[in-house]
């Protein structure tokens, strides 16, 4: 994927993201080494980089979580309102085949390794 077009969806992101201010929001973000947290709360602000939502936590209390975009982008970071996730998969994980101009060029070289 090149840089134009993760450019483009992290700015759509963003867009998405906006209209869901003020709404209460799931998040399931993978922290690495097998750890997966997941909160719900309030997306209270969102930024050109990341966006920041309110949780609540034990006996009352809140806390902030930052989020940036480029996780939601790589999946590291999932979103969701209602058991619906906000956003589907942006990265395909699959191998592109090989485009036929790029095979024209080696089917006219031939050469001799010695």
């Amino acid at each position: 994927m090149d840089l134009a077009k993760q450019a483009r969806i992290v700015e759509s992101i963003h867009d998405t993201l906006d209209d869901f201010v003020g709404q209460r929001i799931k998040v399931r973000a993978n922290m690495g080494r097998s750890k997966i947290v997941e909160s719900e709360g309030v997306l209270t602000q969102v930024h050109p980089r990341l966006f920041i939502m309110e949780v609540e936590r034990k006996r009352g209390r809140t806390a902030r979580q930052s989020y940036q975009y480029a996780d939601v982008l790589t999946g590291t970071v999932e979103l969701s309102q209602g058991g619906e996730p906000l956003f589907g998969e942006f990265i395909d994980d699959s191998v592109p085949e090989p485009e036929p101009s790029n095979l024209e060029l080696f089917e006219d070289e031939e050469r001799v390794l010695a």
